[in-house]
């Protein structure tokens, strides 16, 4: 017998098996006004309600939803409610422009459009055929309690979520995952790092960052705990931790940095010690960030390797029996690898160096670019555009062959970057490249030719480059210089440039 997988598996069991258990604690300031302490039993009626409010719209099988959200139980509660009823939900970047946003919905041909309401005025020109800003003044119309959802059937093999990327090109692609995707993500990330019904997970990670991960789904059916934290704040987690039990938390580099800054400003015993797992993804911190969540926080640093094309586990990293005797400093060297694959996930590296990818959470393509589609899986591999070693089993990511710099646990593609600066009048040409940062693990940095005459200052061109897109997009430092090295077809040697900033380190990225 084979019965289709879907992310709706992972609610029914919850409400089924702990359907009196508190599943979700909202963010306490939300905006939207919050839900407060909602059992798994009031989140299943929840997405049965917002199923049949979308039903209620004329918002059929396949049409997709897009949310504009910061971690909400709202948007935890539409992975299920408009998902696993049949449509397709789009997570957005909260971070993102007007304009960049604009795409993404007209893009996905999305009927919905559902924005918090701390964005509703920036977002006020981007267009859908319904738009609602979520909250108290519009659940009424957005769930629909009366009634019965509609049960579309779903295969395991349809659409459940497009979720957007920069990747190496001025527009963003919508990555097609569909509910085999997902289910296999989820129940990998809740094996790999060792998820059960005494967990207490905290919400760092944006939820619009490959579903979260993953995590919104495994977790949940699991019956662990889901804590709602908003805005990333060091002292503010240290609170939760302290406050909730969390067990187990997620998050980029950066956020790892905020947490041992607000550890060493903490009074008292710093909460979580020899409880906390904490997954990071993004970049690996340097080993000694590794050390210190050790020996500072008493944490378990894990880590993991992916890409929102991969749903997004790739490759797993935890300390292993036969580390647990290594000197802190070599285990570290040990964590940072991008780690050994994660079950069913085929590596191999080819001849260019490029890291290629065979698994079960591989994307099922590229939403309505087929061109594309077909390039990255080309040869039955999905290619990720980074460069890696392997070596007794364990991945090692030492260069990036697409033009993404990872700031902060956000892609950014240069090549838009680029694009934004040619705008200004005064550039001639430009070239934008990321540098090692010990904050974000790679900062963006512009190289810069002006035109004949033209003046303009760093200060200048920061500030153009943030009016036109998202603030974490614009480059940190501009670098003036006479000529930008080209090859004799004209394109830039961007290894060239990279080259001095990276010299002296094992690896071209961070």
């Amino acid at each position: 017998m084979q019965t289709a997988l879907s992310i709706m598996d992972f609610l029914d069991r919850a409400e089924l098996v702990y359907g009196d258990r508190v599943g979700i604690i909202d963010e306490p300031d939300q905006p939207a006004a919050s839900w407060g302490e909602l059992t798994y039993r009031r989140i299943a009626e929840l997405a049965r309600a917002q199923a049949a409010g979308l039903d209620r719209l004329g918002i059929g099988r396949g049409e997709r939803v897009a949310i504009v959200s910061q971690n909400s139980a709202r948007l935890l509660t539409s992975f299920f409610g408009v998902s696993g009823f049949g449509r397709i939900l789009v997570p957005i970047n909260f971070r993102l422009k007007a304009e960049e946003i604009a795409y993404i919905v007209k893009q996905s041909g999305a009927s919905l459009l559902l924005v918090d309401p701390e964005l509703d005025e920036a977002l006020a020109g981007v267009e859908c055929a319904h738009r609602r800003v979520i909250g108290a003044a519009t659940d009424a119309e957005l769930y629909a309690f009366d009634q019965e959802p509609v049960r579309y059937p779903i295969d395991e093999n349809d659409t459940a979520t497009i979720n957007f990327t920069s990747g190496t090109t001025a527009r963003p692609k919508g990555v097609q995952l569909t509910h085999r995707n997902n289910w296999l993500n989820a129940t990998l990330m809740a094996l790999h790092f060792g998820a059960s019904d005494r967990d207490v997970y905290l919400h760092i990670l944006p939820m619009f960052h490959v579903n979260g991960w993953g995590l919104p789904y495994g977790l949940t059916g699991l019956g662990a705990q889901h804590i709602v934290l908003r805005k990333v704040d060091g002292t503010e987690i240290l609170r939760r931790v302290a406050r909730h039990g969390v067990t187990l938390l997620s998050g980029a580099p950066a956020v790892v940095t905020a947490v041992l800054d607000a550890a060493a400003a903490w009074d008292g015993p710093v909460p979580g010690r020899d409880r906390v797992r904490m997954i990071v993804a993004g970049a690996p911190p340097p080993t000694s960030v590794v050390q210190r969540v050790e020996s500072e926080l008493g944490w378990e640093f894990m880590q993991l390797y992916g890409l929102s094309e991969t749903s997004p586990l790739v490759t797993v990293n935890r300390s292993r029996a036969e580390w647990d005797q290594l000197p802190p400093a070599e285990r570290a060297e040990k964590l940072v690898r991008a780690g050994a694959p994660a079950l069913g996930t085929r590596l191999r590296v080819d001849e260019e160096g490029e890291v290629l990818v065979r698994s079960n959470t591989a994307l099922d393509g590229y939403w309505e670019r087929p061109d594309e589609t077909a390039a990255a899986l080309r040869d039955g591999w999905f290619h990720t555009g980074d460069g890696g070693t392997l070596h007794e089993g364990y991945l090692t990511i030492s260069d990036r062959k697409k033009d993404v710099i990872i700031t902060g646990g956000e892609n950014v593609s240069s090549i838009e970057v680029e694009d934004v600066l040619y705008d200004h009048p005064a550039v001639a040409e430009v070239a934008v490249i990321g540098v090692p940062d010990e904050k974000w693990g790679e900062t963006i940095l512009a190289l810069v030719v002006l035109k004949p005459g033209a003046a303009a200052d760093q200060a200048a061109l920061i500030a153009h480059c943030k009016t036109r897109a998202a603030g974490y997009k614009a480059p940190t430092r501009v670098e003036f210089r006479e000529t930008l090295p080209r090859t004799s077809t004209g394109k830039l040697q961007k290894f060239l440039l990279r080259e001095p900033y990276w010299n002296g380190r094992e690896r071209a990225v961070n």
